[in-house]
């Protein structure tokens, strides 16, 4: 490449040096206006580490004296039967987001405040106390969302000391404590303001008590999520508090979505139970938690030789949404693994993908998910009453993230710990409803991924969601009163990240060819990998920005989604979409936000160069024509050079 060269005029030079001044300004100061805007998404890459993603959320009692305050009166029944369900009653309907083994937890999303701060919460039947990052944390991490700011909030009221909460050193407000099994912490203070569950619920905002952060350890500090959506037991918990406010029925319901798919639906309140769900009394005197009677396990139709006390130990049989995987004592899970190991001919076992756990993994098992249940057996739980759940190789297995076509056990011992633990894994592509008024947790297998739309368009699951073989099953109907704002989906690439980066442009422009949208209309939201493969999350939002998507078009780009019309060439591998939704604001593009903030640094250059060019003339203007001579005899002082 050749170089070039010129000399300027002293002049000229300052005109340069101005304008280039004022352009340094102004873009500097936009930068900082993008990056100070709360509104602005920016994306990280997962940090490093271990490969496991697990999360244990907390499966610890709350300990004495804490702002845990017991629901059950005097004779073991919960105070909450005398509240008998009503079905008239509104639900909070919400999307899961994430994916369980790229994160280790499903999340959704809470606002909080007047006007309302958005917080992305793991989803934890474990736990009891909702809480996000408080904007006086120091020892807060980096997460998804800014930090809660109370002073920005109109509605927001501190919780004062009483007697039935831990209070402050000062004994003015009542704090909260919570230490989980993987050693890491979470503490602040108790607060109470407007939560709100999204434009997708029938549930109006209502009044809540949440922890606002001041510290968190461990794993709660370095994870993408804000924070914790308590739906365990206990006033703390987000239903118990609609429950007595009488605003929901006395239930809840989580569906996750399976191996290659993400996403999946929360309902707090009741939705009419579909056909053909099974059953497992839940007593809420054996434990803190959300137990089942677990009596027996089968693999491959036979009974594995344990007694029934064996899953009744400690806590019981316990399901914890903010578990990862499912954690068996010592007896189940050898015979469990003997069991498995003996079905298993056409697999070689192999090495699992962290050095640092014993994993146990198979090869050639081939990539298909779908295909699994020729190779694994089934393996089926059954209940109290004899009523059996089946279990397919997605709720036991999960994919080996170095090796194509591997897959590991996802379940393990629970240490020396007598208690069943059972986590996300164990209830992929089912709709669990936690029907606490009758004692009961309901399981029926469906496909969670499409279980949303459903929900969103008929009201209640219906008795023909069977699980369909397209992980987007029959597009939706938008009905007549909703506002688009956006249409989200995910995006399954065969491919590593890295060598998907340069071409996401060239992703980004074949996506608008498929669906029929200009390019400007595409926005990739974000994007996350395990071993070949990459997840990425994408928004096609209307023409004009802050305006709405009509329903036929918006009805007409879910129809191309789910009919596969986006073609990719070779070099992209197979790719595969799940779990789309509308958004109801509609998106604003840079352009449409900053428009302002351009405008007058526009027109701050343009008065400084107008400036700078009438000052010059000026010059000009000046005996000599503004050249400078010096005396042939004056003294020039060698000037040092400046470094670059």
């Amino acid at each position: 490449m050749a170089r070039f060269t010129w000399a300027l005029s002293s002049s000229t030079t300052d005109i340069v040096i101005l304008s280039i001044f004022v352009l340094f300004l102004w873009s500097s100061l936009f930068v900082s206006a993008v990056i100070g805007d709360p509104s602005t998404i920016i994306l990280h890459p997962p940090h490093a580490g271990s490969n496991r993603h697990t999360m244990f959320l907390p499966l610890f009692p709350s300990p004495p004296n804490s702002s845990r305050i017991s629901s059950f009166s005097g004779n073991g029944k919960s105070r909450r039967h005398l509240q008998k369900s009503d079905t008239s009653r509104p639900n909070a309907r919400m999307a899961l987001h994430d994916d369980l083994l790229l994160h280790g937890y499903y999340t959704t999303r809470l606002w909080i405040g007047s006007p309302p701060q958005k917080f992305a919460l793991i989803v934890d039947t474990g736990s009891t106390v909702t809480y996000v990052p408080c904007i006086t944390c120091e020892q807060c991490g980096k997460h998804q969302d800014p930090k809660f700011d109370p002073d920005l909030s109109s509605t927001y009221q501190p919780v004062k000391c009483n007697i039935d909460c831990t209070c402050d050193y000062e004994r003015k407000q009542c704090v909260y404590e919570r230490q989980y099994a993987e050693m890491s912490s979470s503490s602040g203070v108790l607060g109470e303001d407007i939560v709100s569950f999204g434009n997708r619920s029938e549930l109006s905002p209502q009044r809540a008590i949440f922890g606002c952060e001041n510290a968190e350890t461990g794993d709660l500090y370095s994870q993408h999520a804000d924070g914790i959506m308590g739906l365990g037991r206990g006033d703390l918990s987000i239903v118990d508090q609609l429950v007595d406010r009488g605003v929901i029925s006395d239930s809840f319901s989580l569906c996750y979505g399976g191996m290659d798919i993400g996403g999946g639906a929360m309902v707090l309140g009741s939705v009419s139970p579909p056909s053909g769900m099974i059953y497992a009394y839940s007593d809420p005197v054996r434990s803190p938690y959300y137990n089942i009677e677990l009596k027996e396990l089968h693999v491959a139709g036979k009974r594995l030789p344990l007694s029934p006390s064996v899953f009744d130990g400690k806590h019981g049989t316990v399901l914890d949404s903010g578990t990862t995987y499912a954690y068996l004592p010592e007896a189940a899970f050898l015979a469990f693994k003997e069991a498995v190991l003996k079905e298993l001919h056409t697999v070689k076992q192999i090495r699992g993908p962290d050095p640092s756990y014993n994993d146990i993994c198979f090869s050639g098992a081939g990539s298909d998910a779908s295909q699994l249940m020729k190779i694994f057996p089934k393996v089926e739980m059954v209940f109290g009453k004899g009523h059996k759940l089946t279990l397919s190789p997605e709720n036991y297995l999960f994919r080996h993230s170095r090796v194509h076509g591997a897959y590991c056990l996802g379940v393990f011992q629970n240490g020396k710990d007598p208690t069943t633990l059972l986590g996300g894994i164990i209830v992929r592509n089912t709709f669990v409803m936690y029907d606490r008024e009758h004692d009961k947790i309901g399981f029926w297998k469906t496909n969670c991924s499409d279980l949303w739309a459903r929900l969103h368009n008929s009201g209640a699951p219906s008795s023909d969601m069977s699980p369909s073989p397209s992980p987007m099953g029959t597009p939706g109907h938008i009905s007549p009163g909703s506002k688009v704002g956006s249409i989200i989906f995910y995006m399954f690439l065969n491919l590593k990240y890295s060598k998907l980066e340069p071409h996401i442009i060239e992703l980004t422009e074949l996506i608008a060819k498929g669906l029929h949208v200009n390019i400007s209309q595409v926005y990739l939201l974000d994007f996350t990998w395990e071993g070949n493969e990459s997840l990425t999350i994408w928004s096609i939002t209307p023409p004009k920005p802050d305006e709405y998507m009509s329903n036929t078009t918006a009805s007409n780009i879910i129809a191309r989604i789910a009919e596969g019309e986006i073609k990719l060439p070779k070099r992209f591998g197979k790719y595969r979409i799940s779990n789309w939704f509308i958004e109801s604001d509609p998106n604003r593009t840079w352009v449409k936000n900053y428009l302002g903030v351009m405008i007058v640094f526009i027109l701050i250059l343009i008065f400084g160069v107008a400036g700078v060019v009438g000052w010059w003339f000026w010059r000009q203007k000046r005996p000599g024509g503004g050249i400078l001579y010096r005396p042939v005899d004056s003294v020039v002082y060698e000037q040092e050079l400046q470094p670059l």
